[in-house]
């Protein structure tokens, strides 16, 4: 996976983070090396998987409406918002696509272990 790529995702996933409220981990040099989050709220993990989904459902909508908007003539759209949208719409799904391999790649890790 190309740097560019990666540098997208992790922009991505730092978006849904400061969506959700989630506290940025902050680096304790007196505890070594551990992770402080302070008060951060819970967060279910479910609801903020559907979060995303719909985000990127969202996306795709509006890439569609730019385009057929585009398509019927409305001169309120332009050809450069149309690439625009679809391009937020492809990196976006991408995006879903990659954290729903790795999901799949650590369950049937779990599965592969000795009990």
């Amino acid at each position: 996976m190309s740097d560019m790529r990666v540098d997208t995702i992790l922009n991505q996933i730092r978006s849904i983070r400061d969506q959700t409220g989630i506290a940025k981990p902050e680096f304790d040099p007196s505890n070594l090396g551990a992770i402080n989050v302070g008060a951060t709220p819970k967060v279910d993990f479910g609801s903020m998987l559907k979060q995303s989904i719909e985000a990127v459902n969202e996306t795709q909508k509006t890439a569609g409406a730019a385009a057929a908007a585009f398509e019927r003539g409305d001169q309120d759209v332009s050809l450069t918002q149309v690439m625009v949208n679809m391009q937020k719409s492809e990196v976006s799904f991408k995006a879903l696509v990659e954290v729903r391999n790795k999901f799949v790649d650590a369950y049937q890790e779990v599965m592969r272990m000795s009990m």
